[in-house]
């Protein structure tokens, strides 16, 4: 059974850094395959801690959700408003051995209920090309491909995805 709750604590917080920590592992030997160098995807995208992400996601404007499945964590989705009327979807990782029970399915739904009753209009998410599964998820969920919002190094740029969709 999925569970899903807003990280509150230390212990949450780090649990969310395991996830993230896997998801640069993955985006690393993805990334790979297209001549992306594994520093800079480290450097611009990954190596948060606990602290980093309690910093970050414990704000007022932003949420990291973490989904349990029968009690164990199971995936984690962060929140942040990226403006005045747009939040952003960032972090959004479900352990492999929980894949295939619609816990994404889930962390995106919650997520998108809580960037509504933050107030804003639209949501934003910056992926790469190579995250197939979550770029089909955010399809299913009426995301489209948008300009960039976001100036990212060229080295980088040919495998970038920018996606939005209205709330």
């Amino acid at each position: 059974m999925i569970s899903i709750a807003p990280a509150r604590n230390e212990e949450d917080f780090d649990t969310c850094a395991s996830f993230c920590r896997a998801l640069g592992e993955w985006d690393v030997a993805q990334g790979k395959a297209f001549g992306v160098p594994a520093d800079l995807i480290l450097g611009l995208y990954h190596g948060q801690t606990g602290g980093s992400l309690a910093e970050k996601f414990g704000s007022a404007d932003a949420l990291m959700l973490i989904a349990n499945w029968n009690g164990t964590a199971a995936g984690c989705i962060g929140l942040t408003a990226f403006d005045t009327q747009a939040g952003e979807i960032h972090k959004f990782y479900v352990d492999p051995a929980f894949r295939g029970r619609r816990i994404g399915h889930a962390l995106m739904a919650a997520a998108l209920d809580a960037i509504r009753e933050a107030a804003h209009r639209t949501v934003l998410v910056h992926t790469a090309i190579y995250m197939t599964q979550a770029v089909a998820l955010y399809e299913a969920f009426a995301f489209r491909r948008c300009e960039p919002f976001r100036t990212v190094p060229e080295d980088i740029r040919h495998t970038e995805i920018f996606l939005s969709r209205s709330i």
